[in-house]
């Protein structure tokens, strides 16, 4: 049963981030989807920098995981690229893909999530088919958002917490979660 779970749990990440892979336009598309999110729009001009994720596949079977990559940018120009990882443990069952933007009030922020493997240390979030809430919280900071899908995105208001303000896009998927895990990221700079 364990091999059948965690063989699952692979082409479940398999699929999910092979078929809404795209080519570089994905961060552009991505970045025009929160401009056009209500109060997310407003932080792309209050913030120091941010990193767009355009799909993070999310699945899982009481244990479970996601993944995605994206790019940091600061006052417009591209610093490198991030992974993002979450693994957590609770009752889930299912899979999901989201993007995800994580916006940074100044540069002391910036540099705290560029730094050696950042980490939100817990995240809790509920996603039915393509409407989803989400909240997260930890020694880094907290805040939240909401969407309705992709092209319908609407945010709830939120504000900078410890520097940093997230915002996640469902797009896909039926996930029924109860669980606990953190997200890290690690951070890659351009190669100049």
């Amino acid at each position: 049963m364990k091999i059948f779970a965690k063989s699952f749990l692979f082409l479940l990440f398999g699929a999910l981030t092979a078929s809404l892979a795209r080519a570089d336009d994905a961060y552009a598309d991505t970045i025009r989807v929160f401009k056009g999110a209500g109060e997310s729009s407003k932080f792309f001009g209050r913030s120091y920098g941010y990193a767009v994720f355009p799909t993070i596949g999310k699945g899982g079977i009481v244990v479970g995981g996601a993944h995605g990559k994206g790019k940091v940018y600061a006052r417009g120009a591209y610093l490198g690229d991030a992974t993002m990882t979450q693994l957590s443990v609770g009752l889930q069952l299912g899979g999901q893909a989201f993007s995800q933007i994580v916006f940074f009030e100044d540069k002391r922020a910036l540099d705290e999530f560029t730094g050696t493997g950042f980490e939100f240390s817990a995240q809790a979030s509920a996603v039915a088919i393509t409407a989803g809430a989400s909240a997260s919280a930890g020694t880094a900071g907290a805040s939240a958002g909401a969407s309705g899908g992709q092209h319908d995105a609407s945010t709830i208001s939120t504000n900078f917490y410890k520097g940093m303000a997230i915002f996640t896009v469902a797009k896909g998927g039926l996930m029924y979660e109860a669980s606990v895990g953190g997200q890290k990221f690690t951070f890659t700079p351009a190669r100049r």
